[in-house]
């Protein structure tokens, strides 16, 4: 990217001929309407740009200090691909992060597809989303995953203190072809096809470079991001009510950016919690409302906590010393006990519900892809989970994969390229 057809006919000829021609004019109409629908998604006319509205043809910039899809809010799909490395030297590291920069700068933007100009070739592109290509506000997000920082490319010394592999808790019953690797891809957008075609133009660019590990898709109620309301997981409850107020400056430096230098190349980069979570949703929904309130601490409905009204009411634990109202097992009360302070888990959620088809037993194989960030795993992901062990809840679900990954920081130009200060702190100490 550096320094890129005149007789008079009979009465009955009279009848024939009407007949013909109306269905000879009915039959080009027909050809001329569906002519002309089937050249909309093809060219860039004012004409395919009124069929997309705002939301598809949005786009979110990716040139910022800190990468997009971190406290954007949410879009309505999302695809996360974990990928390990095939390549051996620290140059071809930095240029599978040029080309997933590239990939990034490009994908983002409303454009025209690129024409193929050698039928003997290739074409140039997949062709799902026809010729005019909306940015659709999708965001695509490079993470480094712990197993990046072994011996293999000089940058053992620089992985950050606080970066640890993730290890299993209690509850959990971890694949490893459903853990770990050595860069993610979050890919968000507002279409399921959106998604699809940035990942296939991803891979494609990274041909021969890295090698997929495992991917899974997740998606939101398309109701709830239109109407800008707390999503609804596959439990039926609200999920991210207590989420920090992402145009919070300030609180977002103090729970998700990395603001000290640690080493300094990661600096307003976070760390993300990934966590696989199947639920037993043939179990749950035979559970009575009662106790499934119970369980999250909230009212299903409304998303207040027990004995309140709305969303957004402050439980007032210290109204309810004996968990009286909001149990003290309740997910709600463990994960934000609010003892000392409103953001007790120092992180902000960025979920999204899958459904993988069933299990090798016949269940449905369905839950929740739990995304954090924070700048702290500890304080952030780990502490909150240790709070949750052995919670109701755990009887509804498993954990079964997912990992703990390192966001590189934004950057500001186009000259510049997503690990560029990692490479560069590489390169300095040789």
């Amino acid at each position: 990217m550096k320094h890129e057809k005149n007789t008079i006919p009979s009465e009955n000829e009279s009848i024939s001929l009407s007949k013909r021609m109306t269905l000879k004019w009915l039959g080009a109409g027909s050809v001329l309407l569906s002519s002309r629908a089937l050249s909309l998604p093809t060219m860039a006319t004012p004409e395919t740009k009124a069929c997309d509205n705002l939301s598809r043809t949005h786009a979110i910039p990716y040139l910022e200090k800190h990468q997009a899809g971190v406290i954007t809010p949410e879009q309505k799909e999302a695809i996360f691909l974990s990928l390990n490395l095939t390549v051996s030297t620290l140059d071809e590291v930095e240029d599978i992060f040029k080309r997933l920069t590239q990939c990034i700068a490009r994908l983002t933007q409303n454009r025209q597809a690129e024409k193929t100009t050698n039928d003997r070739m290739p074409p140039a592109e997949s062709g799902i989303l026809g010729r005019y290509l909306a940015a659709d506000d999708l965001t695509i997000t490079v993470s480094l995953g712990h197993s990046l920082f072994d011996n293999r490319f000089g940058l053992t010394s620089l992985k950050p203190k606080k970066f640890v592999a993730m290890t299993a808790f209690p509850n959990d019953r971890l694949e490893a072809s459903w853990c770990g690797g050595d860069l993610l891809l979050q890919l968000c957008a507002n279409s399921r096809e959106t998604v699809i075609y940035a990942l296939r133009d991803v891979l494609r660019q990274l041909s021969g470079k890295v090698a997929p590990l495992w991917k899974i898709d997740g998606f939101l109620p398309a109701r709830n991001i239109e109407c800008k309301t707390t999503p609804i997981n596959l439990f039926g409850f609200k999920d991210g009510t207590g989420n920090a107020d992402a145009k919070d400056n300030d609180l977002m430096d103090s729970l998700v950016w990395i603001t000290q230098k640690e080493p300094a190349w990661i600096e307003n980069g976070s760390y993300q919690a990934v966590r696989l979570i199947r639920f037993a949703l043939e179990f749950w929904d035979r559970t009575p409302l009662e106790d499934q309130e119970n369980d999250f601490g909230r009212h299903k409905a409304s998303g207040a906590p027990m004995g309140k009204q709305h969303e957004h009411d402050d439980p007032e634990f210290n109204r309810d010393p004996h968990g009286d109202r909001v149990l003290f097992d309740s997910h709600m009360r463990r994960a934000e006990p609010r003892t000392t302070e409103r953001h007790v888990s120092k992180l902000r959620r960025r979920s999204y519900s899958y459904s993988l088809g069933l299990t090798s037993t016949g269940q449905l194989d369905m839950g929740l892809i739990f995304v954090s960030f924070q700048n702290d795993l500890k304080k952030g992901f780990i502490d909150t989970q240790k709070r949750l062990n052995g919670e109701p809840l755990e009887r509804y679900i498993k954990p079964f994969g997912g990992g703990y990954y390192l966001v590189l920081p934004g950057i500001s130009s186009t000259y510049d390229y997503l690990g560029e200060s990692l490479i560069r702190a590489a390169r300095a100490l040789t």
